[in-house]
C-alpha cells in the first residue's frame, strides 16, 4: 500500500523543504506547491490524505483553499499555518472548515501531533474514498429532528480539531455531546477530561489547570500535572466555563493560543496538545457584554457553537429517553410506564430537562408496584401537567446542578413545580412540599449551628459546598443579615 500523501502550499522554499524533509522521516510523501494556482491542479489529479497550506500566498488567500477543500474533498483535512499571533486568522480558518492550525515559526513535534491525528481521519489517503465508518454509538438518544440534527453535526465536528462550545440549559447532556464528539474523532483513543470550573476554588484554579512543581507552595511535596496535560493528546472540557474568574481566563488565553503551559512554580512552558470543548448554560454573549467574560477568549471557545435542544422542544423523544432510564435504574426488572404515565410525562414542561426526567423515574421507581409505573408513581403536580407556566430559574442566573449528584430528595426534579402555584393552593400535604420543608429545616439548622459558615454547614450535612448553595438557591434561604 502505497504511503500517505500530504500537500504543501507554501511560497517560501525553504519552509517547503523543511516540512518535506519532515514527512520522509515520518514514512510519508509530499507534493508542493507555491501558489493557489498550483495546489488546484495538483489537488484536481492526485488524492492527498492531508493539505497543508499557509495563508498567504502570492496569488491569494490560503483560507480560500481551506473553503474549496472542505466543500469538494470532504475527506480529505486540511490545516493552516499562520504568522505569529496571528489569532483572528486562525479562527476563521477554523471556521472555514480547516482541521487545525500552526502559528510560524513552525514546531515540528507539533505538526507531527497534528498530522498523526489527521491521518487518523482518512486511512485511505484518498478523497475519492467513501466516508469512514462510524464510530462507537453517540450517547445521545433520541429520534426527533433537533436531536438528528445535533447528531450529525457531532459527527461532522470530530472530524475537525476547532474548539467547540455547547449550549444549552441545565440537564440536556452537554457533557455527553462532549463525550460523543471526543469518541468519534480521531482522538477518541487518548484522555477525555472534563473540569467543572464552577467547582475549583479560585486560589488553585492555576495549579489544577496547569500544574505545579514540588515546593511551589505550603503542601506541594510533590510535582504535578494539571489537567492539561492529563488530557494529554484528548479533549479537555470546560464545564460551566461562565464561571471562571477573570484573572483565570487570561491565563487560559494564552495556554490556548500558544499550546503551551508553564505549571505553578516553574520557570519553563510546556507544549501541550488537548482540543478543548466548553460548555455553559449561560448566554456567554451577554456574559461578555456585562464584563463578566473577557471578549478575545470568547472568540477562541466559540469557533464552532454546538446547541442542545431543551426537553420541551423535543416531546417525540421522551419515551425512549425513559424507556432508557428505566432499563439502566431498574435493570432485570424490566419496569415499565403505563400509557396515562407517559401521556402525563409528555404534558409536563420539564424546566430541569433529562435530568428531571431521570429524577422524577427514579422516584416513581420507589413508589410503583408491579412491573408498571402509572401516573400516580410520578408524583407530578396538576398545574405542571396541564402545562401551566412554571416559574424557573433565567439561564443566566440559574445555579448549575452538579454532574453526577447522587438522588438525595425527591423535590429536586421539580423546584419550580412547588413555585407555580401560591402557598395553600393544590394539595398541602404533598410529598414534595413536605421534603421541602424537611429539607429547609435541616440547612436552617445547620446554618445557624455554624454561624452561616457554609462550608461547615455543608460538612455538618454530608454535602458538597456547591452542592449546599445549590439547595439554598432553590429553596430561598438567605445568610443572615
Amino acid at each position: 500500500m502505497p504511503a500517505p500523501r500530504i500537500l504543501i502550499v507554501d511560497d517560501e522554499a525553504d519552509l517547503r523543504e523543511l516540512l518535506d524533509i519532515t514527512f520522509i522521516k515520518m514514512g510519508l510523501d509530499s507534493d508542493c506547491a507555491a501558489n493557489l494556482g498550483e495546489a488546484r491542479a495538483l489537488l484536481a489529479k492526485n488524492a492527498y490524505a492531508m493539505v497543508l497550506t499557509d495563508m498567504r500566498l502570492p496569488d491569494g488567500l490560503g483560507i480560500e483553499l481551506v473553503r474549496e477543500v472542505a466543500a469538494a474533498y470532504r475527506n480529505t483535512p486540511i490545516a493552516v499555518i499562520t504568522a505569529f499571533g496571528s489569532a483572528d486568522n486562525a479562527v476563521a480558518a477554523l471556521k472555514a472548515g480547516a482541521f487545525d492550525y500552526l502559528s510560524k515559526p513552525v514546531a515540528l513535534d507539533q505538526l507531527r501531533l497534528m498530522v498523526q491525528s489527521a491521518l487518523k481521519l482518512t486511512p485511505a489517503a484518498s478523497a475519492a474514498a467513501p466516508a469512514p465508518t462510524a464510530g462507537p454509538a453517540l450517547r445521545l438518544l433520541g429520534e426527533s429532528d433537533a436531536l438528528r440534527h445535533v447528531r450529525a453535526q457531532i459527527v461532522r465536528l470530530a472530524r475537525s480539531m476547532a474548539p467547540v462550545a455547547i449550549t444549552g440549559e441545565s440537564g440536556t447532556g452537554k457533557e455527553l455531546a462532549a463525550r460523543d464528539i471526543h469518541a468519534q474523532s480521531a482522538r477518541a483513543d487518548k484522555p477525555f477530561i472534563a473540569v467543572n470550573c464552577g467547582a475549583i476554588p479560585e486560589a488553585l484554579m492555576e495549579a489544577e489547570f496547569f500544574g505545579y512543581r514540588k515546593g511551589a507552595f505550603t503542601g506541594a511535596a510533590d510535582d504535578r500535572d494539571g489537567f492539561f496535560q492529563a488530557a494529554s493528546g484528548g479533549t479537555l472540557m470546560l464545564d460551566e466555563v461562565a464561571d471562571l474568574p477573570l484573572p483565570m481566563q487570561v491565563k487560559l488565553l494564552r495556554a490556548i493560543q500558544e499550546r503551551r503551559v508553564r505549571k505553578v512554580g516553574s520557570t519553563v512552558e510546556e507544549p501541550v496538545d488537548v482540543r478543548l470543548i466548553s460548555a455553559t448554560h449561560q448566554n456567554l454573549a451577554a456574559c461578555v457584554e456585562a464584563g463578566k467574560f473577557r471578549q478575545d477568549l470568547y472568540y477562541r471557545l466559540n469557533v464552532i457553537e454546538l446547541g442542545l435542544p431543551p426537553l420541551r422542544e423535543r416531546k417525540d423523544d421522551i419515551g425512549l429517553l425513559a424507556s432508557a432510564v428505566l432499563q439502566r435504574l431498574s435493570g432485570a426488572s424490566r419496569m415499565r410506564l403505563s400509557p396515562q404515565a407517559l401521556q402525563t410525562l409528555c404534558e409536563h414542561s420539564f424546566p430541569g430537562n433529562v435530568r428531571e426526567l431521570e429524577n422524577i423515574l427514579e422516584r416513581a421507581l420507589a413508589f410503583a408496584s408491579g412491573d408498571t409505573i402509572d401516573a400516580q408513581d410520578l408524583a407530578l403536580r396538576p398545574a405542571a401537567m396541564a402545562g401551566a407556566p412554571v416559574s424557573s430559574p433565567s439561564p443566566s442566573h440559574s445555579p448549575p446542578t452538579p454532574r453526577g449528584e447522587p438522588f438525595l430528595t425527591a423535590s429536586e426534579p421539580a423546584p419550580a413545580i412547588a413555585d407555580a402555584q401560591p402557598a395553600g393552593a393544590g394539595t398541602p400535604g404533598s410529598l414534595p412540599q413536605q421534603l421541602d420543608k424537611v429539607e429547609r429545616k435541616l440547612i436552617e439548622e445547620a446554618l445557624a449551628r455554624t454561624r452561616y459558615n457554609r462550608t461547615q454547614a455543608a460538612d455538618l450535612l454530608g454535602l458538597t459546598l456547591r452542592q449546599l448553595r445549590y439547595r439554598m438557591q432553590r429553596l430561598q434561604i438567605h445568610d443572615a443579615d
